[in-house]
């Protein structure tokens, strides 16, 4: 029996990396992180699309998670179509070609402070 678990859409409204980090880098880096299991047979081919307050959104963003593995990315690398602005709140919507779970994490150090917190992504129901 294959083991498809997960959603094809996930979307997390609360992003937002400080401009400001302390301690060694690229460890103690102010983070937003996204883990993404893929427990099918195939790859998943993952497009994100980011949201502002104040400006149009950012789609193009692509990641491949290789069939039954697990990847885990800090939202600071997404660069192509753009960078992901330091200071400012976003939201994101993450796509798959296949059911995928992910988790949401961000570290701040800003300020001499560390800061860890994780969620699961909200998995979005949509009609296939």
């Amino acid at each position: 029996m294959e083991k498809n678990w997960g959603k094809k859409i996930w979307g997390f409204p609360g992003g937002f990396i400080p401009a400001g980090s302390t301690g060694k880098e690229p460890e103690m880096l102010s983070k937003d992180e996204i883990s993404i299991l893929n427990t099918a047979k195939t790859d998943a081919e993952i497009l994100i699309t980011i949201f502002y307050a104040d400006r149009n959104p950012v789609s193009g963003y692509s990641i491949t998670v290789k069939a039954e593995r697990v990847k885990q990315f800090r939202v600071n690398d997404l660069i192509d179509p753009h960078a992901i602005p330091l200071g400012l709140p976003y939201a994101a919507i993450l796509e798959s070609s296949v059911p995928v779970i992910v988790q949401w994490s961000k570290q701040v150090t800003a300020d001499g402070k560390l800061g860890l917190m994780g969620s699961m992504a909200y998995p979005i129901d949509v009609e296939q």
